[in-house]
């Protein structure tokens, strides 16, 4: 068994990009392959704000475990991500030691993950519910990580929960009072046009980099940068299905969903996977909620927006999965009367011996 560590050598990109293909199958491989490609290659809109480290794991000359260290200029901490293994002790251990190993010799004092590169772009572990297949955003991977990363002296730091709701029935609307109080006081919850899209971006902007900066890995990005990174949403989302709330003309509070695509999204190269997601657009099976906030100065925006999806999500008669929220959070209990399962995630970390 051997540990590679490579740049931009073809033969180990290519290498790199293959070990999903052979862990998963196409319902559960979620991995943009293009997106991937450009940040191993230095390309990607955020590549400039971290350092990768990439290492491949063979036995033989068949690749088998796959993980890249990520670094920030003035961060201690050293991120594990990008993280693929075959369900084998022996190359578990070589894999997390040459990690280990490496983050002491960039004098790190831990490694936390996994983390693919950046907040932005993809963390956490998936723990539970592998029976079902993988949702639009989620963080998917093999039912035996956890066991991998506890087994080589990784700890759960974090842990995170995606709600599945039902489907919020009856012929009466039953949020109306939480929109209509607000409104009452001046507030405007509405869905934006696409045609600002790129307004929304921007107010997007201002308001996440305020509310999430408290997030366990987050970094900050320019404008430009997070602009550039979701700029491919204006394609897959429904207006209908986000919620801007803005007081005295100022944006104060959001929420977005999209359709649920499972991985299409991701293998976008397939004609049969586009037209899919195409259809998907107009007549979807079920939305995942993604994100949401609101300042704190306006206390219990966060109902009214809430209420508001659920009206949409009442009239279509369609269920939804309010994706990724960490424990502590409030938007964990938000609408808990149509909560009939939740999936878990985590976040782990081991600290690195000096």
């Amino acid at each position: 068994m051997k540990c590679i560590q490579f740049e931009q050598e073809k033969r180990y990109i290519k290498d790199f990009l293959k070990l999903p293909q052979k862990l998963y199958g196409p319902k559960t491989n979620m991995e943009n392959r293009g997106e991937v490609e450009k940040l191993l290659k230095n390309t990607h809109p955020l590549s400039k704000y971290f350092t990768l480290h990439k290492f491949l794991v063979y036995r033989k000359e068949e690749v088998v475990g796959r993980f890249v260290i990520t670094t920030y200029p003035e961060d201690g901490t050293a991120y594990i991500g990008f993280f693929e293994c075959v369900n084998d002790a022996e190359v578990a251990e070589r894999l997390f030691r040459e990690a280990s190993h490496y983050a002491k010799q960039l004098g790190k004092n831990k490694l936390v993950g996994p983390v693919d590169a950046s907040f932005w772009i993809k963390y956490r572990l998936k723990i539970n519910l592998f029976d079902k297949e993988p949702y639009t955003g989620e963080p998917y991977n093999k039912d035996y990580y956890l066991k991998l990363f506890r087994e080589n002296g990784f700890e759960i730091s974090q842990h995170y929960i995606s709600n599945i709701y039902n489907e919020v029935d009856g012929a009466e609307p039953v949020y109306d009072y939480r929109y209509s109080s607000f409104v009452d006081k001046g507030y405007q919850i509405l869905s934006p046009h696409v045609r600002d899209f790129d307004k929304v971006i921007g107010e997007l902007y201002d308001l996440i980099t305020e509310l999430y900066s408290d997030f366990p890995i987050y970094k900050a990005v320019s404008r430009e940068d997070f602009a550039a990174v979701f700029s491919d949403y204006r394609y897959i989302i429904n207006m209908s299905m986000v919620k801007m709330a803005y007081y005295q003309g100022e944006a104060v509070g959001f929420f977005v969903s999209v359709p649920d695509y499972g991985n299409r999204v991701y293998h976008l190269r397939s004609l049969r996977n586009l037209l899919k997601v195409l259809a998907l657009k107009k007549k979807p099976d079920k939305y995942i909620m993604l994100y949401m906030g609101v300042r704190s100065v306006h206390r219990g925006l966060g109902k009214a927006l809430v209420g508001s999806i659920m009206e949409e999500l009442r009239s279509s008669g369609l269920p939804s999965i309010g994706a990724l929220a960490r424990d502590g959070k409030i938007t964990q209990k938000y609408g808990e009367e149509h909560i009939q399962q939740c999936y878990e995630y985590v976040l782990l970390e081991k600290k690195v011996e000096k």
